[in-house]
């Protein structure tokens, strides 16, 4: 092996050792300049993903609550509290037409007190008839007694007269009596309203949590609207009238459209129920929930009970043409992903200012690819991509770390997140601190070789002010230049062994 060689391989196990305790920001720039420690690590690997079925998944971007469809309108059937209940005629979730009987009254006992109100009617009438004849036996003799004797008859047919009137008045309560038992005989039953469906039956006038309820809920068929319900926290982001898209839970590609029409802020209700898909805290589910409705366009296909997905309408079943991502899968300049065209991603000269995106290569090894980019929508955070993905590749999000190399895995599970790239230390910001990032020397503007120096394009060494002592610092601390010395110089494709 030449000298050369054997200095080229010095200097490069010179600087990775020297820099090799300054921390993460040095590591990741050397891997960047030294191809062959980018192999990747077997412990780290990627789950990537197709990028038409990241496509054609739920962006994410709109909340999402649980709904359920029911009646648009709903009656409840309240019965007698002073009449025994004979039969309840159907059952929770039976389907019931107009006039069908759903509840008949015990009416044996009202039967028995009209058969005995008619013996009283009869024993009144028979009291009524002896009268009479009492009355038609004292007028006789009246007739044949002396003058003065009449007077006593004439008392007696009087007094006899008003038994009749009572027992008149008697037989008259009688018969309204008769016909009042005679009417709840006859309304021994109760039916529907209209047909519907029967949501509910509380046979002790209480529901499950002991409130007063109706004996009897019914909803009515044809006419539906989704209930939703919201936490007190996240209310505010709702308001009559915005429109939403409901999603059948079974097929995401099933959806009906609406607007909310109302949102109930009088009756809250308590509780850690999960109506509230996407947020998982434990303050929102404790935190009280107000139910909010969805009137429908159509509800055609849509079935009483059935639970649905409700998101606001952003536009995302709009469909559009060629290829578009998620904004948070692309890497603009400086590494902020997810930025709308035009928008400033940093300062100075950049590496790499072109956006790209983490795509899986035909050996299942993690690297850039670069892409050119077309419309936005901000509504969505999508982008329209020009070239250089396809719907067949496979890419992953680009989380901190990521390096070109790491393995690529289709199956989840297969994911080690105990492994170097999943344990990273904390970033250079945090690390360093922005005043202290500024003022480091960024490793892949020089080229490194050839011992303790470092040499520019031109091959001549480069020592900063302090000498090469303050490079390569004994303690290990990082290395500092001062502003004025910081060049952009070539990247790592074009760097010259220096001689």
């Amino acid at each position: 092996m030449s000298k050369k060689k054997i200095g080229i391989l010095i200097g490069v196990v010179v600087v990775a050792a020297a820099l090799g305790g300054t921390g993460f920001y040095f590591r990741e720039d050397i891997k960047a300049m030294l191809p062959f420690l980018q192999d990747g690590s077997t412990e780290d690997k990627v789950y990537v993903e197709r990028v038409s079925r990241i496509m054609n998944q739920y962006s994410g971007i709109s909340n999402r609550y649980n709904g359920t469809v029911e009646s648009q309108d709903s009656y409840e059937v309240h019965v007698d509290s002073s009449r025994t209940i004979e039969e309840i005629k159907v059952e929770v979730g039976d389907v019931v037409e107009e006039g069908q009987t759903l509840v008949t009254y015990d009416t044996s006992d009202i039967k028995m007190q009209i058969a005995q109100a008619n013996l009283e009617i009869e024993s009144i009438n028979n009291d009524i008839d002896n009268y009479n004849k009492q009355i038609e036996t004292l007028t006789k003799e009246s007739e044949s007694v002396a003058e003065e004797d009449r007077f006593t008859y004439t008392t007696q047919i009087q007094n006899i007269q008003n038994q009749i009137a009572q027992k008149k008045f008697d037989l008259e309560s009688k018969q309204l009596e008769i016909s009042k038992y005679q009417k709840q005989v006859e309304n021994s039953s109760v039916a529907s309203k209209f047909g519907g469906i029967v949501k509910e039956i509380n046979e002790k006038g209480t529901d499950s949590n002991g409130n007063t309820a109706p004996f009897m809920t019914i909803l009515q068929t044809g006419q539906y609207r989704v209930k939703g319900s919201i936490d007190e926290q996240n209310i505010w982001t709702l308001s009559e009238g915005q429109e939403v898209v409901v999603r059948s839970r079974v097929d995401g590609k099933q959806i009906w459209t609406g607007a909310i029409s109302e949102i109930d802020t009088e009756n809250p209700s308590q509780g850690n129920s999960s109506n509230y898909y996407i947020s998982s805290d434990s303050d929102s589910q404790m935190a009280s929930k107000y139910p909010f409705y969805i009137e429908l366009d159509s509800a055609d296909g849509l079935i009483l009970g059935q639970h649905v997905y409700i998101e606001l309408d952003q536009g995302q079943e709009e469909t559009k043409e060629g290829l578009w991502l998620y904004g948070s899968y692309i890497v603009h300049a400086g590494g902020a992903t997810g930025m709308e065209p035009g928008t400033e991603a940093g300062t100075g000269a950049q590496a790499e200012e072109r956006p790209y995106v983490w795509v899986a290569n035909e050996k299942n090894r993690l690297e850039k690819r670069y892409v050119e980019l077309g419309e936005y929508d901000a509504d969505m955070d999508e982008y329209e991509i020009l070239s250089g993905l396809s719907e067949d590749d496979y890419i992953t999000w680009p989380m901190e770390g990521l390096y070109e190399g790491v393995i690529c895995v289709t199956d989840e599970m297969e994911v080690d997140y105990t492994s170097p790239l999943y344990n990273q230390p904390m970033d250079d910001e945090s690390l360093y601190g922005t005043e202290s990032m500024d003022g480091m020397m960024d490793i892949d503007e020089y080229n490194v070789m050839d011992g303790e120096a470092l040499f520019m394009e031109d091959g001549t060494e480069f020592i900063p002010e302090g000498g090469t002592e303050m490079m390569f610092p004994e303690d290990g601390t990082e290395m500092m230049l001062p502003e004025d010395d910081m060049e952009a110089l070539p990247a790592e494709d074009d760097a010259e062994v220096g001689e």
